[in-house]
């Protein structure tokens, strides 16, 4: 295995918004340029949702106004209605994601609504996306599992992947929102979706609630996938999923990733720094393995521990 592959880190956003503890906007921006200075050239900043939903993402657009955006980096915002797009371009936002759930549960609970009004609300972005050269990332949540509605269909999460890239999404990452899914459920869902979908349209959002992200991840790249979602230290859990834990540490998946001869210009030492440096206003330790044993390793060069 070699090659290149693109790590999207997601932890400004997917890795905040669940979070009790008041970060600062001035410390969220410092993460995104933390990131970007570790080699990060795809990156969710904010989401432009109501506040009264997702109280830690009130500060969208003083966020996002402030970054320092550079050439080269994609800027990602999440707007999942036309409220939150025109916030979104109220702030120069050229890049954005909309959602949606292959479980009626899910998009009831997340966002109030049935599937088919999810799809009616990505439709009216792409539209206006299109028309204003705004890159466009979609979100299929529960792929494998719906903590409300059990197991789901393969043939569900392909369809529904099929019509919102046709409604003008330029990629869609594919969420494991609840962490359940083994390489079997990979295999299963890939050898559906690989007949029918782009495998270089898509991309993989896995939680490591039972351990699996790693595993997962080498699933997919068996059928060609080459786009990954981290989050810095494993930060994350969806608020409206029960039981989701943190998403794959960024860390633990640029070490996967680079042992197996791929590329992803990240510097990992730089990425765990990043994560540890917004950690320290959180309640809570980072749960990434690699995070943890890169600033462990770390700390012993500095204080000369040659063991």
């Amino acid at each position: 295995m070699s090659g290149s592959v693109t790590i999207t880190e997601v932890g400004p956003r997917d890795g905040l918004q669940n979070e009790r503890s008041a970060l600062g906007t001035e410390a969220k921006v410092a993460f995104v340029h933390d990131l970007v200075d570790a080699g990060v050239r795809h990156v969710e900043v904010t989401s432009f949702v109501h506040p009264g939903r997702v109280p830690a993402m009130a500060d969208a657009e003083d966020v996002f106004r402030a970054v320092n955006r550079r050439e080269g980096v994609r800027y990602i915002a999440l707007t999942p209605n036309r409220r939150g797009w025109d916030r979104a371009r109220s702030v120069g936002c050229d890049a954005v994601a909309v959602l949606t759930a292959a479980s009626e549960g899910f998009t009831g609970a997340n966002l109030g609504m049935s599937i088919p009004d999810t799809l009616a609300r990505i439709k009216e972005v792409t539209d206006l996306a299109r028309g204003e050269g705004v890159w466009v990332r979609g979100y299929v949540s529960t792929i494998f599992a719906c903590p409300y509605n059990g197991p789901v269909d393969p043939e569900v999460v392909t369809d529904l992947t099929e019509q919102i890239l046709d409604l003008g999404c330029d990629e869609v990452s594919l969420g494991d929102t609840i962490g359940v899914g083994t390489p079997s459920d990979v295999r299963r869902l890939l050898d559906v979706m690989a007949k029918r979908v782009p495998m270089e349209a898509l991309a993989l959002h896995c939680h490591d609630t039972w351990g699996m992200a790693a595993v997962n991840v080498m699933a997919a790249l068996e059928y060609g996938m080459r786009i990954f979602d981290g989050s810095a230290g494993g930060l994350g859990g969806c608020p409206f999923a029960p039981g989701a834990t943190g998403n794959a540490a960024t860390e633990d998946l640029g070490v996967l990733l680079h042992g197996l001869g791929y590329d992803t210009g990240l510097d990992l030492g730089a990425v765990a720094a990043a994560a540890a440096r917004i950690g320290e206003g959180l309640d809570h330790p980072l749960t990434g393995r690699a995070h943890n044993a890169l600033l462990s390793r770390a700390k012993s060069t500095n204080e000369g521990d040659t063991c």
